[in-house]
């Protein structure tokens, strides 16, 4: 009988490979079976050996390649082979990453776990932008919350974000609209400023700034396309992104010139 294998939870990062660690880099460039979110980036899996079998399990909105718990029963099957299986994750497995649920049922199933982790994509793409998440002059906690439609209006928010906090919001772009209404009606100023982290670390990487009353029309505007976080907070008036609201105001104003002349 085959000795089981471990299976290795290893996070890869916000999509910069100079941003991995350096026993994630090991593991990728060793592994014999990588099993691999759509979110990792191509230059990452180009690391691993060319003798390595790669499984993607990529999920998108409404559409996953496999479900979840068939994802956990094939990392189960191949370590019960007797396989050493990476499972390769964008940003760090257990924030947002499901990690935690593949390592219980893999627990469950008496093999071996290990943990790899990584760079948040909340992390890498806040300092590319240069955003700090916390500032002694601006911010003492912050938040990591869904924005996935399921559930927004239930979830509660409160105290979340506002005077000398960071809210950062995962997979919130098809939300915006909703998240921003939500945040206003339950106290936030329409004025706090907002970031949005488009393909943080990435080569076509944007970082764009407005207000949260205008983030759903920004979005919008700027056709800004997942992965992106959504950043919430006076921290976000230090980053070096684009001032997007600002422009917007500009062009609204020469719209209403025009409509006069």
């Amino acid at each position: 009988m085959a000795e089981t294998g471990t299976v290795y939870l290893v996070g890869a990062g916000p999509g910069d490979p100079d941003l991995l660690t350096l026993k994630a880099a090991r593991l990728i460039q060793s592994a014999r079976l990588i099993v691999h979110d759509g979110l990792v980036d191509q230059a990452i899996l180009d690391m691993a050996s060319p003798h390595a079998r790669l499984i993607s399990v990529a999920k998108q909105r409404a559409r996953h390649t496999l479900p979840q718990d068939q994802i956990n029963q094939l990392l189960v099957d191949e370590a019960l082979k007797g396989h050493d299986v990476v499972r390769l994750k964008g940003g760090d497995p257990f924030i947002f990453g499901r990690g935690g649920e593949e390592a219980e049922d893999c627990k469950a199933a008496g093999i071996p776990v290990e943990v790899v982790p990584g760079i948040s994509a909340a992390n890498g793409a806040a300092a590319e932008a240069l955003l700090p998440l916390t500032h002694r002059d601006a911010a003492s906690a912050v938040s990591f919350v869904a924005g996935q439609c399921k559930g927004l209006t239930d979830q509660n928010w409160a105290g979340l974000a506002g005077q000398d906090r960071t809210l950062v919001i995962y997979m919130g772009v098809a939300t915006s609209e909703m998240i921003s209404e939500k945040l206003i009606a339950d106290g936030v100023s329409p004025d706090m400023p907002v970031a949005v982290l488009e393909k943080g670390t990435r080569s076509d990487s944007r970082a764009l700034r407005t207000v949260l009353t205008d983030l759903g029309s920004m979005i919008a505007r700027e056709n800004v396309k997942s992965p992106a976080l959504i950043v919430i907070g006076e921290v976000v008036k230090r980053s070096e992104a684009q001032d997007k609201f600002a422009q917007f105001q500009t062009l609204a104003r020469q719209y209403e010139m025009e409509q006069h002349t």
